[in-house]
């Protein structure tokens, strides 16, 4: 998980960010916590948040859950639903499962948009996995072990197809796909058409987790 400040056109504002490079992006204990106490960080300053989405998901595995890998894991969770700043979120590549909803506040319809570059990928899970478990029996039916394979790959490049991020948008799962180098625009567009005399009615976050 990466987090960091910084600026557009002078107005200040929070990243949070997965790292591609370090399992892929999936979000364990650690990385749930980080993310986490950084939005309480933002929260307590008064600076919206940019969120840069690129997870397959949470980690799973013994390992991790042996770390109370759902315990920190619905930390984003609790922190996002009581925000009082607003997040943009920018769906970058990989956008699955909870660890998705991680990253968007705890809901798709938390930010104060979503949107997602032509490359990115949406589901409720892996979609390896999501064939896997929801086509089990299908699979088993079939006894030659090359044909089953054949027909396994059919069916993640269907899911595949639907989980792009232009049918996302047609679902209304997303605001808009856009070109990378809009982006920009879009995250100075969104932070300007807030009234600034709003947020500094809500209330303060009085104290940021030190742990």
């Amino acid at each position: 998980m990466v987090t960091g400040l910084g600026r557009v056109e002078g107005i200040p504002f929070g990243v949070i960010a997965n790292n591609a490079a370090v399992s892929g992006g999936a979000i364990d204990s650690e990385a749930a916590d980080k993310a986490a106490r950084f939005m309480q960080l933002c929260d307590a300053h008064r600076l919206p948040i940019l969120s840069l989405c690129d997870t397959p998901g949470n980690m799973i595995g013994p390992v991790s859950e042996a770390t109370g890998l759902v315990r920190h894991c619905s930390r984003p969770f609790v922190v996002g639903a009581n925000l009082t700043v607003p997040i943009f979120a920018v769906l970058v590549r990989k956008a699955y499962g909870l660890g998705r909803q991680s990253m968007l506040g705890g809901s798709m319809r938390a930010p104060q948009f979503t949107v997602a570059w032509p490359g990115a990928e949406y589901g409720s899970m892996g979609l390896e996995g999501q064939v896997k478990a929801g086509r089990r029996r299908e699979l088993e039916a079939i006894n030659d072990p090359e044909e089953r394979d054949r027909r396994f790959q059919e069916m993640v490049d269907e899911l595949f197809d639907k989980a792009r991020a232009v049918n996302a948008a047609a679902a209304f799962s997303v605001d808009e796909v856009l070109d990378p180098v809009d982006t920009r625009a879009w995250l100075t567009a969104g932070i300007r058409s807030l009234d600034p005399a709003t947020l500094a009615k809500r209330e303060r976050r009085s104290h940021v987790d030190t742990w």
